[in-house]
């Protein structure tokens, strides 16, 4: 009897911490996806489209697919992709920004 109540515990225990962790990856990306959104934006009003076209469109590419896969249910490439994406667009904001002289203000 006591043997089972030991197995029976150990089950759940191993039941409650996989569903924990599943549950941690099976999120929706939403906030991953929207911070990808706002890195392309960025890269844009820093002139990417002139200074750096090619990071540019592959950011965008990976954010519709990231949308789109979310839509589909995939849920852990969605994410891979928005992060991606944002990665690449924030590649093509700091290339825009030092070709075009417009970065950050240096202190003197």
């Amino acid at each position: 009897m006591q043997l089972l109540r030991r197995y029976t515990l150990s089950f759940l225990l191993a039941t409650l911490l996989l569903g924990g962790a599943l549950a941690g990856c099976a999120g929706m990306p939403l906030q991953e996806l929207s911070d990808a959104r706002q890195a392309v934006r960025a890269a844009e009003n820093a002139g990417a489209q002139q200074h750096a076209p090619e990071l540019l469109a592959e950011a965008k590419r990976l954010v519709e697919s990231a949308r789109n896969n979310l839509q589909n249910g995939e849920y852990r490439q969605s994410r891979d992709d928005a992060e991606l994406a944002r990665e690449k667009a924030m590649e093509a904001r700091r290339i825009a920004e030092s070709e075009s002289g417009g970065g950050p203000a240096q202190a003197p």
